[in-house]
């Protein structure tokens, strides 16, 4: 079976996932999912190939001369191909991507092979064996094998096949015996190895995997990496107040060291990545679940420095910040990671991939003047492949299961097979959400005993629902972001959640200054924007909205999936009176305007159609 995170024999997870395979997903993540299967992933590796990332490893194995291209760490993009392509052959035996896969494990088994002790990193071959393992400042090799072990885990679990895994231990056990308990001392420049390690070990039961996570997060703050904030080795892990550096490597420590809690128990690190996911939600998170606001370092900028245009918010942070607050959500089983999770999926990693699958968003700035555009690929790609193997596995996020509940996170259209106990419960959910609220949920099964099934009230909705079994409505508490229903469910049982999606306004605190008057339109899990492609003959940055009535929702199917759109009849600020001017008196400033019909879009599809101008945070009046 395979699982995202095997937390079945955690000490500390009150809640596990149910296995891929269970999982059949359609409506609007299953296209994504099918999208992923289509196009991206053979796309990609048309790319690995011809941007030389897989000569790399044929050059590695000496059967290609040449020089090494691209960046020092483009192994790692290969890897995460893998891990994506492995999770899509789920219910889905696709000779091309099978074959893909194939060839991609043969030329990184002869990579490795064509050395002696393990060891794999294609940058470092030949004339530059000599530099391996001396700069953890800047160099990526741990980084890297992070990537190819989680690779291997997921191939193994989908296939049963040894091949990729044996690659990954054998370079495990060598950095085990470079950098173990009776090795040198080290941690990471780039994290990401922590969450692999926790993985590995619970894919093998070998402790010593688990002793180099907790190793490797412990020797923070020595200088072993840089000693600097970037790279956050400033300061002892414990010691950390605030999320800081860059982001992407900051999130995906707090994630490994979550999964070393999960195994360890160690409560002194969970009270450090409690206070730092509260400085997450509540100093540094853009509306869009986006992290990281400085070009300068891809890092976290001070508290409530979120600005817009200039925001950063790499995808892979986004994708960073999803991962941990699973984590959070297994360690505590409480639904605000989950609506972290949903907020940022939707809104934080959707935008970075095209509707059609074919291009991609490195950065995901808030506003634009109309100048940002989606590149089939970027020399540093590390966005693309990662995007890819979140969406090939959404399925594995869906529900959670603890000893004596059936908790469903997350709503989209499928069918889920969950064992339980000694049987089986079916759940088939008809929706269509994001853009609908309503969900239908059939729950079959011949288990004749008292269970709970717990159903995710998200954040968004303030607590309200409307709730029906076999058509009779039904009152229930939201605890914790869920809402419990026990009962004997043998035979088939409807169940309707009607999830009210009304367009709310949402304003921020008032220490992010630049967005002082301003509001940003939600409906439902969505963030919409305006984007100048819609609204013609204006400017969307002098667009003012209204804050009360007259917006009008429609289906529109002009782009692939089509999504909800919302209109309503606003004010365009006239710029005329402003020409040739920066600055003028209060009083004489009239601030005309003139009426206009305005169109806002959810954020994920902006640039799909062409660059324009765009923006997120809207004037009103």
């Amino acid at each position: 079976m395979t699982f995202i995170n095997d937390t079945s024999r955690s000490s500390r997870a009150q809640v596990r996932p149910l296995a891929l395979e269970r999982v059949k997903l359609g409506g609007f993540m299953g296209r994504y999912n099918n999208l992923m299967r289509s196009r991206t992933l053979i796309s990609q590796y048309e790319l690995l190939e011809s941007t030389g990332r897989l000569d790399n490893f044929r050059r590695a194995a000496g059967k290609i001369e040449g020089d090494f291209k691209g960046f020092f760490f483009n192994d790692s993009d290969v890897y995460k191909w893998l891990e994506a392509a492995s999770y899509a052959l789920i219910d889905n035996d696709d000779p091309e991507l099978m074959e893909k896969i194939a060839l991609t494990i043969d030329v990184i088994r002869d990579a490795q092979n064509a050395g002696n002790d393990g060891y794999l990193d294609t940058y470092f071959t030949f004339e530059k064996e000599s530099e391996r393992w001396t700069d953890f400042k800047n160099m990526h090799e741990l980084y890297c094998a992070g990537h190819l072990i989680q690779a291997a885990i997921a191939h193994r679990r989908v296939t049963g096949s040894e091949d990729l895994f044996a690659v990954a231990l054998k370079f495990v056990d060598h950095i085990v015996k470079m950098f173990g308990k009776n090795g040198r001392e080290t941690t990471t420049g780039h994290p990401e190895l922590e969450m692999a390690l926790v993985e590995l070990y619970r894919e093998t039961g070998t402790r010593e995997y688990l002793e180099l996570a907790s190793r490797l997060i412990d020797n923070r703050g020595k200088g072993l990496a840089g000693g600097d904030e970037y790279r956050i080795d400033h300061v002892p892990f414990r010691q950390l107040k605030e999320l800081t550096g860059h982001a992407v490597r900051m999130l995906y420590l707090v994630a490994g060291a979550a999964d070393v809690f999960l195994e360890t128990g160690d409560e002194t690190l969970l009270a450090v990545i409690d206070r730092l996911w509260a400085d997450l939600v509540g100093r540094k998170m853009y509306i869009t679940g986006g992290a990281g606001s400085r070009h300068e370092g891809e890092s976290f900028g001070e508290a409530f420095e979120l600005p817009n245009r200039r925001a950063y918010t790499e995808t892979c942070a986004a994708i960073a910040s999803f991962f941990w607050n699973w984590r959070m959500y297994m360690i505590s089983g409480d639904g605000k990671y989950l609506d972290v999770m949903e907020r940022t999926l939707y809104n934080g990693v959707l935008p970075g991939i095209s509707l059609d699958g074919l291009k991609y968003f490195y950065v995901n700035p808030l506003e634009d003047i109309g100048n940002h555009e989606r590149k089939e690929w970027y020399s540093c790609a590390c966005c693309p492949p990662n995007i890819a193997r979140v969406l090939t596995s959404f399925g594995g996020y869906m529900y959670g299961l603890t000893l004596d509940e059936i908790r469903v996170n997350f709503y989209e259209t499928s069918e889920a097979v969950i064992p339980f106990r000694d049987g089986e419960i079916n759940i088939s959910q008809k929706t269509g959400y994001p853009n609908d609220g309503e969900i239908e949920l059939t729950v079959s099964t011949d288990l004749d005993m008292q269970l709970s099934i717990l159903l995710r009230i998200p954040g968004w909705t303030e607590g309200e629902f409307n709730l029906q079994i076999d058509g009779i409505k039904q009152k229930a508490k939201v605890e914790k972001g869920f809402i419990k229903l026990t009962d004997n469910w043998k035979g088939k049982t409807s169940i309707l959640l009607d999830l009210p999606m009304e367009i709310n306004m949402i304003t921020s605190n008032p220490m992010v200054r630049e967005n002082t008057y301003k509001i940003a339109i939600e409906r439902g899990p969505l963030v919409y924007c305006a984007e100048g492609r819609d609204n013609e003959g204006f400017s969307v940055w002098a667009l003012s909205v209204p804050v009360k009535k007259g917006y009008d929702v429609q289906m529109n199917e002009e782009l692939p999936g089509g999504y909800v759109t919302i209109s309503g009849k606003g004010i365009a600020y006239d710029l005329d009176e402003w020409e040739g001017a920066l600055y003028k008196p209060l009083a004489v400033v009239k601030n005309r305007g003139r009426n206009v019909r305005f169109t806002l879009i959810p954020y994920y599809a902006w640039n799909n159609r062409g660059s324009s101008p765009m923006c997120v945070w809207l004037h009103i009046h």
